[in-house]
């Protein structure tokens, strides 16, 4: 439940963050699996400082992106590549009515008007958001995509070193170092 009477002054993005959507000028409400929070700050705010939180810059997550899949204008990132989180934005992120929505938790999503879609959380909740089946539907896919291209990365990258580690063990007499 969101608590009227407080307001959060900070708040990190984390595994179980489902949704930050615009609450006036300059507040966010945040949707959580099970809670909802005010906080007083923009949307986009939240998602650069929880990027510096988790050791980069929005514009550092936005420049891999733009190196794993191309995409440059409403970008999706991963926010935490450890805990997997992967946010997209439903507008220009600097635009005040961008919500930014976390990929995991997505069940479905279905057209309600030219301008609006009804998405279906993982825990059942629904919120219809001011974008076009279209392009929400555009902004899961290129997310999917930056997911994809991430996890073969680090696969590729898991595999060269059991490689070289293997070869290393080969080559030394008896395995010892």
């Amino acid at each position: 439940m969101m608590k009227k009477d407080k307001v959060l002054t900070s708040y990190e993005i984390n595994p179980y963050t489902m949704m930050i959507r615009p609450a006036g000028d300059a507040y966010s409400e945040v949707i959580e699996e099970g809670a909802r929070y005010l906080v007083s700050s923009r949307p986009f705010d939240i998602v650069k400082k929880s990027c510096e939180y988790f050791g980069s810059s929005y514009s550092g997550r936005r420049e891999g992106t733009k190196q794993l899949i191309g995409i440059t204008h409403k970008a999706p990132i991963i926010v935490d590549p450890f805990t997997s989180i992967y946010l997209f934005p439903t507008a220009s992120p600097s635009s005040p009515q961008c919500t930014w929505i976390s990929h995991d938790y997505i069940a479905s999503y279905e057209k309600n008007g030219p301008y609006a879609t009804d998405v279906m959380f993982q825990n059942s909740e629904r919120f219809e958001l001011p974008i076009s089946f279209y392009s929400l539907e555009n902004q899961v896919s290129r997310t999917a995509m930056l997911r994809i291209k991430f996890t073969q990365n680090m696969r590729r990258m898991e595999n060269l070193n059991k490689n070289h580690l293997l070869h290393k063990r080969v080559s030394e007499p008896n395995g010892a170092y």
